[in-house]
């Protein structure tokens, strides 16, 4: 489901700030080598992204679902000086074209690379957490966000990516459909979850904001 018009997303990119170059090569590279090219963050979300962090310009992030590194490269414009980013994914093949782009931007010393499950992974990381950005498998969400709250302070964010699950989430329900019945339930789940308060951004394919209280 196409949510705005390509004309007006488009009139929305260009109204906003540039997409880095580095950026523009990692998404060509992306769809000319890698599957499932269409989950890259892009660029009005990556801009988005990138204006989040240095908003809240945090000294420790968490991203949960690397991919080739673009949404990474993104949150980490708002790193303080001495900050940290910690990434997670699970696909191992990846790993090369995410550092090779993480060591060109500048950022790469403050990025730290995990292979493997994030439900593993997470509560061996004895770091708080400012940041948290959420863009792995549905199924998991609610796992996720249990894991990452434990590292996080009063203050801090956690970003969930794809809730709307292209207008999935308002369209009736298939019984095979575990993702889409997870989401629904994620969604609602964070809007009642006292620890937090949460806003659901149309943007893209659906980015909730959640303030950790």
């Amino acid at each position: 489901m196409h949510f705005l018009s390509p004309i007006l997303e488009s009139y929305i990119a260009n109204s906003s700030e540039d997409e880095p170059k580095l950026l523009q090569e990692l998404t060509r590279e992306t769809h000319l080598k890698v599957v499932q090219p269409r989950m890259i963050t892009g660029h009005f979300q990556g801009r988005v992204l990138s204006m989040l962090s240095k908003i809240i310009n945090p000294k420790y992030i968490l991203e949960i679902g690397t991919y080739t590194g673009y949404s990474a490269l993104c949150l980490a414009e708002g790193l303080q000086k001495d900050g940290e980013l910690q990434t997670i994914e699970v696909n191992e093949e990846l790993h090369e074209i995410q550092r090779r782009y993480f060591d060109r931007s500048g950022f790469g010393p403050k990025i730290k690379q995990h292979i493997g499950d994030a439900l593993d992974i997470v509560p061996e990381l004895d770091l708080t957490f400012d940041l948290v950005f959420i863009d792995a498998q549905k199924v998991n969400y609610d796992a996720y966000f249990e894991a990452v709250i434990q590292k996080t302070r009063p203050g801090s964010v956690i970003l969930s990516d794809n809730v709307l699950w292209s207008g999935k989430v308002v369209e009736p329900l298939q019984k095979s459909d575990k993702a889409t019945a997870v989401l629904l339930e994620y969604n609602q789940k964070l809007k009642e979850d006292p620890r937090v308060e949460t806003v659901l951004l149309p943007i893209r394919d659906g980015l909730t904001l959640s303030r950790v209280l």
